[in-house]
């Protein structure tokens, strides 16, 4: 034990006596442990590099990517509120193609219907397990609320529900606010809803 204690005051000497007591001044440069710490490879804007096929060091950003600290234009698409008020808007403001129904339908298996159901009446395959708050598209409380709150609902979630807007693109929530009203007038449509050239047929 003795001897530990001797080399243990010898190394404090010897650490004390390269490095100083902190808060000493010196025109010496101080000693660095890992040098690459401070001293990174790194690439210099606008410097030539012989890495990129244009030896320019600064890149163009990637296509879609938006800096952090930075926002994305302000629009009733990307935020589903009418530019410049807190109202949301009320009806989808893209075009509602079969496409997009398709891609709707597609992504709407995916992400809602093991909560809300394939028919979106909130009886998706977690209500065997003990869920049993999921919505139901079909209350009259939904079906009146208007797309840019059904949006804002996906982005940012709401009561049990989790936030979506990291796994959901807006392009695909727009197109699964598109299938959820489909469904909708899939259960609630009246007679007068159908083109009169199919009520006969439906009629029969």
């Amino acid at each position: 034990m003795r001897y530990f204690l001797l080399g243990w005051f010898l190394l404090c000497v010897l650490v004390v006596g390269v490095a100083g007591f902190r808060g000493d001044k010196s025109r010496r440069p101080p000693i660095e442990v890992f040098p690459d710490m401070d001293r990174q490879p790194k690439l210099r804007p606008q410097t030539f590099n012989e890495f990129f096929p244009n030896q320019l060091s600064s890149r163009v950003p990637v296509s879609g990517t938006i800096a952090r600290g930075t926002f994305y234009e302000e629009n009733e698409v990307n935020t589903g509120h009418i530019p410049g008020t807190t109202n949301f808007v009320e009806t989808i403001p893209v075009p509602v193609t079969v496409t997009l129904l398709a891609r709707g339908q597609q992504r709407y298996n995916i992400n809602c219907a093991p909560c809300h159901g394939p028919d979106g009446d909130g009886k998706g395959i977690t209500s065997k397990y003990g869920m049993v708050a999921m919505a139901n598209f079909h209350d009259a409380r939904l079906v009146k609320m208007s797309d840019g709150e059904i949006f804002n609902t996906i982005t940012y979630g709401k009561n049990l529900m989790g936030a979506y807007g990291a796994n959901v693109t807006i392009p695909d929530r727009w197109a699964i606010i598109a299938y959820v009203r489909a469904i909708q007038r899939s259960q609630l449509a009246t007679l007068e809803d159908v083109p009169e050239p199919m009520r006969a047929a439906l009629k029969k």
